[in-house]
């Protein structure tokens, strides 16, 4: 999976913030418990990811390479996707059909 510039920039820094890290490991195991479609659940986590990212420039500085003022909002959906099933349940195995394979 490919990270855009902001995408990789938050997932470096939380390789070096474990607290950080711990924070959104536990954030999105709890949003990944319910039973929520799997796409509702990374457009919500990407919401909050970009709320967060705009939070943080103002304090992490290799967050303020990146302009986030103004209507140039860059989607991290697929961080949000690669955090769900990185942090997220493991998926349920699919039942062997009972069809031979031709």
């Amino acid at each position: 999976m490919s990270l855009n510039r902001y995408e990789q920039i938050m997932f470096d820094y939380w390789q070096k913030q474990p607290d950080e890290r711990r924070h959104w490991q536990e954030k999105v195991a709890a949003m990944t418990r319910g039973a929520a479609e799997a796409t509702e659940q990374a457009r919500a986590l990407e919401r909050e990811l970009w709320g967060y990212f705009v939070e943080r420039a103002q304090h992490v500085p290799s967050f303020r390479t990146v302009e986030t003022d103004g209507p140039r909002r860059t989607s991290l959906l697929n961080l949000a996707d690669h955090l769900i099933r990185l942090w997220g349940p493991v998926p349920k195995p699919k039942k062997p059909s009972n069809q031979p394979v031709v």
